[in-house]
């Protein structure tokens, strides 16, 4: 049972107090069995634990397994609400300082360890971190479920303050038990795949929510910071944290994000930002009402607002409105423009009147500098905490989101441009001159640089070519078009999928110059988009520091990258190098190849800046953030940091306001410990340690990779996988807008990822996050006995790396039931494949268990991760129940002839999927 039961008496409303979650989840939990009484009383008794679901019909069995889903994400909510209480507590009684991984402990600890601030100042002013959020589907939750989510989070906060009487109390019970109810009678299920207009939709919600306002709160926290630190040295920290967005822009195996698509996607981020802009100015000239009698105006600022009042057809009419308060008046010019800049994005008047209407903002850079002129006004006439406090946190948020709220990426893969660049090549040779050259060979390199080198006649004209090819040439006339009329930061990076070689990523510069994208800098042409390879599987991983170091050698790159700031972008795949290797080698591999790819990027003159494709789970690179970054080599973050924020991740650490300031101080502040870390020298013995300890990890990760491959090499695992999982059932989920596979083929290789690492989680075998290191450990011990034992401790007290593997699989092995996983495997009809398979996986996990547990030296299992035990001891009880009851599901539902009751079978089975996913939180 995952809660107490609670007994049927009178309730007075509690206090939420202290750093303990109980209060808490008895409201939750009492409001939920209320909820389930209303309209479905039969269900009472599965929700308190005193009855199973066996033994339902399919209808009750999915309003049980709906509720068990609500109960999980209201758990979720509560330990939200406690964290933040833990954190507070902290902070209030030690100080900010003590609060581990805050912009107050780096700051503290760099101070105390002789660190100048100029050094700091130094830092911070390169800094570049950029989470990115993509719409992969691993996300269940619906934006209105989201929402009453939310709702139901403020409400318990709102239980802890004692200001409340008892009848208020009461009253906002009675509100979460409507939230509460609410969710119950909308599901979470999407009726239908959501189309890429609603993922953008999701993605602009945390925006709306929270973002927009807690993003320039972090930076303000950063600059207390330092100023705690170090008194007399106060600067102000630049916009370093932005976001990106793949959301609308990533092409790669998603037919449907067209040129179009994209268009209405950048038109869609800019309204988000310029109407919060809208509001927030508009509400500082409700405020700012100062009279020129009781203050008098600065002669800069009354030259600025004689300039914005003749921007005005109607600016005499505005002075006469606000007689004497030209900070209002100002405002007004101001609010009026950037209605102006909406209008003209939406198509139509901001206002709503007839007659002249003021010219919109050209770019976010002109309405920042008339914000300045405002804080300079104001800090001219004594005013300052008026500017610092009032006008200051608005600049800070246009600064930040510009005039497109992300960075929008996009991405492609090297399929799709290589066929659109074979067009090209064709219509240019003509049809008799055959077929294009090998993309591998000489001649075709040479025409790539040919025609990079060769200047543009004008843009091409696209009809006649095919319409693969049409589509991609004007998603780059559309990065030309909208950097220039839209933002110039509208675009972050374009990012080639299954980057094999230097002629994909030519190419892609090819087709950026071919449509427009390249602009003339001093005489000679440079790309302003970055072009980002993304290396994914381990031998693209290996071959990545050769690739990159005759791509560097080509001048057109190596004057793109000096153009955009010296530095060249790599993004590195964890989702696909766990797939292709496995839980150590993925992780091994990325590190070496970080480590040659920062040493290319030295010798060329450049900084490497890293791109982490992470997912939530383990398998696909999810970890503890401020952990992750501390383990990644030294020197590879040299300011700048990019990573991935993918499906339910967003969720959970953005859609609400404290969690979200939380988050986004978490990962700025362990990049800048990171950085600041990394340039102090290491002595001789570290430099040995670390030799030695990379001649181990190499070892390791070969082991683990070779009995990792023995199973997905193993002819029988395809068939296993796929019946003894709900592998094809997951798609029915409509919980993204990409197909699971990148072609439409039917072979593992072609699988994604993220369906790969959710199926093999929610069949609870687990393999992805754990396979393989028990024979990699076995394997050391072996070869080196005592001394590799002794070797093993080291590493475990002292490598970042490897004592992050150790954690992450034992924490994982946790999540691994074999009783279950052997109900999945009956499902596999093939009895020779299903003994063999799953004899491999149950004989890797108990050697697995063994080998982490005599590395850990723990008595058991995640002993010293108690926290962790204890949420998951929370959710296991009735996950075991949903995941024996989808084994259930799962046979009735694939034997099931009649259409009807088939339909009635799905609908209890995805809900079990998405209460077993709603149970871990990470999925995919």
């Amino acid at each position: 049972m995952i809660h107490t039961p609670v007994p049927d008496t009178p309730f007075a409303p509690p206090l939420i107090t202290g750093t303990d979650d109980r209060v808490a989840l008895d409201v939750l939990f009492r409001s939920l069995v209320d909820v389930c009484r209303r309209h479905q009383p039969e269900l009472e008794a599965v929700l308190r634990g005193q009855a199973d679901i066996a033994g339902l019909t399919p209808e009750l069995t999915a309003r049980a397994l709906q509720v068990q889903g609500i109960w999980f994400q209201l758990i979720a909510i509560a330990e939200q609400n406690t964290a933040m209480r833990r954190r507070r507590h902290v902070e209030r009684n030690a100080g900010r300082d003590r609060l581990k991984n805050s912009f107050s402990a780096v700051l503290a600890r760099a101070a105390a360890q002789g660190v100048p601030p100029e050094t700091v100042h130094g830092v911070l002013s390169s800094l570049r971190v950029r989470p990115t959020l993509t719409a992969h589907p691993t996300e269940a939750k619906r934006v209105t479920v989201l929402e009453k989510f939310r709702r139901i989070y403020l409400i318990l906060k709102e239980l802890e303050m004692p200001r409340w009487t008892e009848r208020e109390r009461h009253a906002l019970m009675d509100d979460l038990r409507d939230q509460v109810e609410l969710v119950w009678m909308t599901g979470e299920l999407h009726l239908e795949k959501p189309t890429v207009d609603r993922e953008v939709a999701w993605g602009l919600h945390f925006f709306d929510e929270t973002l927009f306002e807690m993003l320039p709160e972090t930076l303000g926290s950063l600059e207390e910071a330092f100023a705690a630190s170090y008194p007399g040295a106060r600067f102000e920290v630049p916009a370093f944290f932005q976001f990106g967005s793949w959301i609308g822009g990533d092409r790669d195996g998603n037919p449907f994000v067209t040129a179009e698509v994209t268009r209405r996607t950048l038109r869609r981020n800019a309204l988000a930002s310029l109407r919060r802009y809208h509001d927030g100015i508009t509400a500082l000239a409700r405020t700012l009402s100062i009279s020129a009698r009781s203050l008098p105006v600065p002669e800069a600022f009354a030259a600025a607002l004689a300039e914005q009042l003749a921007r005005q057809p109607d600016g005499e009419a505005i002075a006469r409105r606000n007689p004497g308060e030209p900070y209002r008046q100002f405002l007004t010019c101001l609010s009026r423009r950037l209605a102006a800049t909406v209008a003209g994005l939406e198509g139509e008047r901001g206002d709503g009147s007839e007659g002249p209407q003021a010219a919109g903002y050209a770019d976010a850079d002109e309405l920042i500098g008339d914000l300045r002129a405002l804080e300079d006004g104001l800090s001219e006439a004594h005013c300052a905490s008026l500017a610092r406090n009032m006008v200051r946190p608005v600049r800070r948020m246009v600064e930040i989101f510009r005039f497109s709220t992300v960075r929008l990426d996009i991405r492609e893969n090297t399929t799709r441009t290589t066929r659109a660049l074979q067009a090209l090549w064709q219509r240019q040779h003509g049809e008799g001159a055959g077929e294009p050259p090998d993309v591998d060979s000489p001649a075709w390199m040479t025409w790539l640089e040919a025609e990079l080198a060769r200047p543009l006649d004008g843009l091409p004209d696209l009809d006649g070519l095919p319409e693969e090819a049409r589509e991609t040439l004007a998603t780059f006339r559309l990065v030309a078009e909208m950097r220039g009329s839209l933002d110039r930061e509208a675009f972050g990076a374009f990012v080639l999928s299954m980057t094999h070689s230097v002629p994909d990523i030519l190419g892609v510069y090819l087709l950026a110059k071919t449509a427009g994208v390249f602009l003339d800098a001093a005489g000679v042409e440079v790309c302003p988009l970055p072009i980002v390879p993304l290396f994914e599987t381990i031998d693209d991983l290996r071959a990545a520091p050769a690739i990159m170091r005759a791509l560097l050698k080509v001048p057109v790159v190596r004057r793109s990258a000096r153009q955009q700031g010296g530095v060249q972008e790599v993004m590195i795949g964890y989702s696909d190098s766990n797939k292709d290797g496995g839980f150590v080698a993925s992780n091994w591999e990325l590190a070496k190849a970080q480590g040659k790819l920062t040493q290319v990027g030295e010798q060329a003159g450049l900084s490497i800046a890293f791109f982490h494709g992470r997912g939530g789970s383990v398998s696909r690179g999810g970890a503890p953030t401020a952990r992750a970054i501390a383990a990644q080599p030294a020197g590879s973050i040299r300011g700048r940091f990019r990573t991935t924020e993918q499906g339910e991740v967003v969720s959970f650490k953005y859609a609400n306001r404290g969690t979200a300031a939380y988050q986004m101080e978490l990962l700025a502040s362990a990049v800048l410990d990171h950085v600041l870390d990394g340039a102090a020298p290491r002595s001789g013995a570290a430099q040995a340690a670390g030799a030695e300890f990379d001649d181990a990890l190499e070892a390791f990760s070969g082991a683990s990779r070779a009995a990792y491959a023995r199973l997905i090499t193993h002819p029988d695992l395809v068939t296993y996988f796929g019946a003894a999982s709900p592998l094809d059932e997951i798609a029915l989920l409509n919980i993204g807008s990409r197909p699971a596979r990148r072609f439409g083929a039917r072979s593992l290789a072609d699988l994604r990822a993220i369906p790969w690492v959710f199926a093999w989680s929610q069949n609870r075998h687990g393999i992805t996050g754990w396979y393989g290191v028990g024979s990699g450990l076995k394997s050391l011990l072996d070869v080196r006995g005592e001394g590799g034992r002794a070797l093993l401790r080291r590493m475990f007290e002292h490598s970042p790396l490897f004592r992050l593997i150790v954690d992450e699989v034992e924490k994982t092995l946790l999540t691994v039931d074999l009783g279950i996983a052997r109900d999945f495997a009956g499902l596999c009809p093939d009895e020779g494949a299903r003994e063999t398979i799953f004899a491999m996986i149950e004989a890797e996990y108990r050697l697995t268990c063994a080998m982490v547990l005599e590395v850990s030296g723990a008595a058991g299992l995640a002993e010293r991760f108690p926290l962790y035990r204890g949420r998951l001891a929370a959710r296991l009880p009735v996950l075991n129940q949903v995941s024996r009851e989808q084994v259930d599901l799962l046979r009735r539902f694939r034997a099931e002839a009649d259409e009807d009751r088939r339909e009635t079978l799905k609908s209890a089975l995805l809900l079990s999927i998405n209460c077993v996913a709603a149970g871990f939180g990470a999925t995919g």
